[in-house]
């Protein structure tokens, strides 16, 4: 008896990189939203509207028991209104009109009963998108509104709380047909995976490492009031070894000496551009991070002895430039000049003295 040959796995076009071979195919943006937990995905859609600093001042999350069908709430201003509402919705599939109702029905009973204003746009928001039929529902706001109002007793009534039936009698159903329901929209997953790339959590979230640094500005020919500490103790430590006083920059004339102060001041605002590229590219708090890990490199090379404090300062820097770091994750934008700096910014906060 033949038996048959099995069959041959097909040969990729093209042949996995070396990244692949490392880490994996990597997963587009589109197909991670979708492998999400429910409670990750409303912290992602947080991420993304904090982001949209142009139209809200504050979002704050409110998802859990007594939500009362809030989500994340975006404010304009300081006041409670105009607000907007994202309703978080988590599932294998495009959202369809039955996901909906009940979320609806407490749009329309809260509002009715005084607990917050009608939001000026309320979205729904889902790692699947919206589901064609669902998407002509709310392209035609009057007949999401009849069909709300038709499927209440089925759909609605029971879900709105847990503590009672919510029934439609005639000034819940005038309440109902008074609000404005264009304001019901989608906010599709590209767009908000496209808007999501503004934020400082964008790497952590998807992947593909951090965009190219700027070049660094070089530092303002005036000494800024930003600068005074790490200045100061720069100052003292020439003092140190010229043993004579050096109140300001046109005092030191002694040529080494003024070019590693004019070299520590590009140091330092090489490391003060690596903060700023912090801010859009990576989540608040790592570049703190790596400030501490740059301490705890130097500091047993602060405390040791020296022949004056000059001496300490170089053997500060030197060692700090040799540090990896790689366990952060600004690692693949830090170079040489940055880690020099991160010592003038510690001098800075006075968390190093050159000279005891």
């Amino acid at each position: 008896m033949k038996t048959k040959p099995l069959p041959s796995l097909p040969i990729p076009a093209t042949p996995p990189g070396s990244d692949a071979i490392a880490s994996g195919m990597p997963v587009p943006p589109i197909d991670r939203l979708r492998l999400m937990s429910p409670s990750i995905w409303e912290d992602f859609i947080l991420e993304w509207t904090h982001s949209l600093k142009t139209r809200y001042k504050t979002v704050e999350r409110c998802a859990g028991a007594g939500d009362m069908g809030r989500d994340i709430v975006a404010f304009a201003s300081d006041q409670v209104d105009p607000w907007d509402n994202f309703q978080c919705k988590h599932y294998d599939h495009p959202l369809q009109p039955g996901d909906i109702w009940a979320e609806l029905a407490k749009l329309c009973y809260y509002t009715f009963i005084g607990e917050y204003s009608m939001p000026r746009e309320y979205f729904f928001v889902a790692p699947h998108g919206v589901g064609n039929k669902l998407s002509n529902l709310i392209r035609d706001p009057d007949k999401l509104k009849r069909e709300l109002l038709e499927l209440w007793d089925e759909r609605c009534k029971t879900r709105i709380t847990n503590t009672k039936a919510i029934p439609l009698d005639a000034k819940l159903r005038a309440h109902i047909e008074s609000l404005d329901f264009k304001r019901i929209k989608t906010a599709s997953p590209l767009t908000i995976i496209e808007e999501h790339r503004a934020t400082p959590w964008h790497a952590a979230r998807f992947g593909g490492g951090l965009p190219a640094r700027p070049a660094a500005a070089g530092p303002p020919i005036a000494i800024l009031p930003n600068e005074t500490n790490y200045v100061r103790a720069l100052f003292d430590a020439y003092e140190d070894r010229l043993g004579c006083a050096v109140a300001s920059l046109d005092k030191l004339t002694d040529g080494a000496l003024n070019a590693h102060f004019r070299r520590s001041r590009q140091e330092f605002y090489s490391a003060e551009a690596l903060r700023e590229f912090s801010k859009d590219n990576v989540s608040p708090g790592t570049f703190d991070g790596l400030l501490d890990e740059v301490h705890h490199g130097v500091v047993d090379v602060v405390d040791a002895a020296h022949a004056d404090a000059v001496a300490r300062v170089l053997a500060t820097v030197q060692q700090a430039k040799s540090l990896i770091l790689a366990s952060n994750a600004l690692f693949s934008r830090v170079n040489s000049s940055d880690k020099g700096g991160m010592c003038h910014q510690l001098a800075n906060e006075q968390r190093v003295k050159w000279r005891p």
